[in-house]
């Protein structure tokens, strides 16, 4: 089969739900927190992922990343501070995430600078992980080259014998939690022909003010 004619012949109606901007909350937080119960109720896959796109000197660069929580109205995800996008943070704190739930036909675009969140709370969702996940995140050199799966495997290993007998582990230096201060929020709902419904939030002053946009 041509892989033009498939990408050219894949489409889908848009047609479960509208969203009026008089339907909307006024504020875009209560707005989020509706729609992601909305997405857990429905039993989306990972309702939590988002696309995190960062900047690393004058290009764009995304990725899946899980949202972790809500801590005065900042999103909260955890990362490698070493990794790539660590790194794209501390040069440019200006990101983007963007949530998709297709079986709601429903997006979510935000937009907003990033800081460190507190130590203490990224020791608390340490605290909270997997012993595996904690062991992972103290093990990988997180998106620098290695060698083979062997060698990845051979560092979970080595961590895994250092923390042997320890009942609790401590969280590493290297690891922890950024929190996205939003600026904009975008709900988009997929509509018939293509007329989607796209409501805007932007914070001027401190202030969200809202507007429809075209599709």
């Amino acid at each position: 089969m041509n892989m033009n004619e498939t990408l050219e012949n894949l489409r889908g109606s848009y047609r479960k739900a509208a969203l009026d901007i008089n339907d909307c909350d006024k504020n875009p937080e209560h707005q989020f927190d509706n729609w992601f119960k909305n997405a857990v109720i429905g039993e989306c896959d990972e309702p939590n992922a988002f696309t995190l796109s960062t900047i690393s000197g004058d290009r764009p660069r995304g990725r899946i990343v899980l949202l972790k929580g809500i801590h005065e109205g900042k999103l909260v995800f955890y990362t490698n501070y070493s990794s790539a996008k660590g790194s794209e943070l501390a040069h440019n704190a200006h990101v983007a995430m963007t949530f998709l739930w297709l079986p709601l036909q429903r997006q979510i675009r935000i937009e907003g600078t990033v800081q460190k969140v507190d130590a203490l709370l990224s020791d608390d969702y340490f605290a909270k992980r997997p012993r595996g996940s904690q062991i992972g995140a103290m093990a990988s050199p997180q998106s620098q080259k290695v060698a083979s799966r062997e060698e990845l495997e051979g560092l979970f290993l080595e961590a895994e014998a250092k923390a042997n007998g320890k009942v609790e582990l401590t969280r590493p230096p290297h690891w922890g939690g950024y929190a996205v201060d939003p600026v904009y929020f975008e709900f988009w709902q997929g509509r018939d022909n293509r007329m989607h419904d796209r409501i805007a939030y932007e914070k001027n002053a401190g202030v969200w003010n809202l507007s429809r946009l075209a599709p």
